[in-house]
């Protein structure tokens, strides 16, 4: 990476901080410019020489949070098997193998999930688990005898939903609770459920 483009990164970083920071503070849609570049702490015209408005840096900022999540996993050399060939009995793909580095990248990155769970509504990512469905929910439920899309989907919602609610209580109780707790907690409540 050049000079230059460490230098883009740096900025983009610091705009991506002020959002999460703004947004805080205030609803997403009453955020302003300006006031992004005030927190931040480069100029209006360097704002938009990366973005066309707040929108695009909405998405660059949610695509910064998968990135970096996406990575957690990656580096710890986990990658998910393919759910339409393994056996049934390897389809339960809510364990400790999965779930701890999710936790461990939560628990690190604390004040941006708090953020983000705390205003669903206003990062809703279009698509952004699209190859969660893709690759292993669909893949899974099929395996299991589910074939009816519209199933899949309203099944993919309650697990995604219920997970979310207890990360959720954890980060808002600041992660307090160790790791393997959460994560026999969520493993007990989808066995539970299945």
């Amino acid at each position: 990476m050049n000079r230059s483009e460490s230098k883009f990164f740096n900025t983009a970083e610091k705009m991506d901080n002020a959002l999460l920071a703004l947004i805080n503070e205030k609803e997403f849609q009453d955020i302003k410019v300006a006031e992004i570049c005030a927190v931040a702490g480069v100029s209006r015209s360097t704002f938009y020489d990366h973005y066309q408005n707040t929108y695009d840096l909405l998405k660059e900022t949610q695509n910064m949070i998968m990135k970096n999540f996406n990575k957690t996993f990656n580096d710890a050399g986990i990658t998910f098997p393919d759910f339409s060939k393994s056996e049934k009995e390897d389809l339960f793909f809510i364990s400790p193998k999965y779930l701890v580095p999710y936790l461990e990248y939560v628990k690190k990155n604390k004040r941006i999930f708090k953020t983000y769970l705390s205003h669903l509504a206003t990062f809703q990512p279009e698509g952004a688990f699209d190859d969660l469905f893709k690759y292993v929910l669909k893949p899974v439920f099929m395996r299991m005898g589910v074939m009816d899309n519209s199933i899949m989907q309203y099944m993919s919602k309650f697990f995604l939903s219920g997970i979310t609610a207890i990360v959720n209580e954890w980060v808002n109780g600041d992660c307090k609770d160790d790791i393997l707790f959460i994560v026999e907690i969520i493993t007990m409540c989808i066995k539970t459920a299945s």
